[in-house]
């Protein structure tokens, strides 16, 4: 009876950690101990998933004519956009031209990149940099149909770009999903036009999350090794329940290949930003007008605390947010809206993502003494004037 009792209780735990794990769990048992442990399942496919997204995705062309600058540099210009890309990310120039562009560099450069529609109006992200200072942009859908497409808008700072196209029909979209719910570890999907190749899927991890190339301020990438190559540019990073979290925009790779390290905006981020740039084709970003620097660790000893708390102000520019409200050089902020800042990047974002006029709550510590002031923010495009 015991052994059969013990047997009983075997299959049940068994039976009970299947139901547990799904009808895609494979169960082992674990020599000598009895117990039942689940196998790495043996593959899994996204024929569905894909055959959904693909249509979603588009193939984006672009065509810039020669420019006074090349003349005055007395050189030929590379393929555009990778002029950019390898200025930003230190990636060699490809040899000749992109598949489909047997153009030659006197008569404009051209280029392939990826993007995908967010409206069945024909609304399409993209990265800046494929689209920023083009003559003309052609989306090709995956079933071959070709549209001129509109830049309705370009945000450099987080090389988002936003276009559109004019179809007659509705057209099939996808929509963003929650970025900071990803995990590392988790399964994405990425679907591009490498080598101006046509419609790709690959597939990986997330390999890590918040990643800075120091490109800018807002960089916050999602790391991934699911294949990112030339051209998957401003194509869509999936995950499993078919949402877009990511916008694939750049490598990292001694050949210009992919060696499995890729990068993608966040969606949290993006989406924000492609709401903004639909509705006016700009993004207005808050201004606080301060130079900062972080916190020495000589500073930090002498107040007593860990050096990389806080953001000093090095400089308060005149006639600024920051100097009608009391802000001074030497102020160490701590916190905005009640958020930890611990280095000059969290700040800026802090206040870059919050919109001109608003007010916002500024924690700081001056001569040993914390404080709290509360900020009317300016707009950063002032800057340009």
């Amino acid at each position: 009876m015991t052994q059969i009792a013990a047997k009983t209780r075997r299959i049940v735990t068994a039976s009970a950690l299947a139901l547990a794990l799904g009808t895609g769990a494979v169960l082992t048992v674990a020599p000598g101990s009895g117990e039942a442990i689940a196998a790495p399942q043996a593959g899994v496919d996204y024929i569905d998933l894909v055959a959904r997204l693909s249509p979603a995705v588009v193939t984006i062309e672009v065509e810039k004519g020669a420019t006074e600058v090349s003349a005055e540099r007395g050189e030929a210009q590379p393929d555009f956009p990778w002029e950019e890309f390898s200025r930003r990310f230190g990636m060699p120039m490809p040899e000749g031209r992109m598949p489909g562009h047997p153009g030659r560099p006197d008569r404009g450069m051209t280029g392939a990149g990826t993007g995908f529609i967010i409206s069945e109006g024909g609304q399409i992200v993209t990265n800046a940099h494929v689209v920023a200072g083009a003559d003309s942009v052609t989306v090709t859908l995956e079933d071959g149909t070709e549209l001129e497409a509109e830049i309705v808008g370009v945000d450099e700072a987080t090389d988002i770009a936003v276009i559109s196209v004019e179809a007659g029909d509705a057209l099939p979209f996808v929509s963003f999903g929650e970025s900071d719910a990803l995990k590392v570890g988790q399964n994405v999907i990425a679907i591009g036009n490498p080598f101006g190749l046509g419609n790709t899927v690959t597939t990986g991890i997330v390999s890590a999350l918040g990643r800075d190339l120091n490109s800018g301020p807002f960089d916050d990438y999602i790391q991934t090794d699911a294949a990112i190559n030339r051209g998957n540019s401003g194509g869509p990073l999936f995950n499993e329940a078919g949402e877009v979290v990511g916008i694939n925009t750049a490598i990292i790779s001694p050949t210009g290949g992919s060696v499995g390290i890729g990068f993608s905006v966040p969606s949290d981020l993006a989406a924000d930003v492609v709401a903004e740039l639909a509705d006016d084709g700009s993004v207005e970003r808050g201004w606080l007008g301060v130079q900062i620097q972080p916190v020495s660790e000589d500073v930090a000893m002498a107040l007593g605390f860990d050096s990389g708390d806080g953001v000093m102000i090095a400089d308060v520019t005149e006639d600024t947010p920051a100097e009608s409200a009391g802000l001074q050089k030497g102020d160490i902020v701590l916190s905005v809206n009640g958020e930890a800042v611990d280095t000059p990047r969290d700040l800026t974002r802090a206040i870059a993502t919050q919109a001109p006029g608003a007010e916002v709550e500024i924690g700081f510590l001056r001569r040993g003494e914390e404080k709290d002031v509360t900020v009317t923010l300016g707009n950063r495009a002032d800057l340009k004037a």
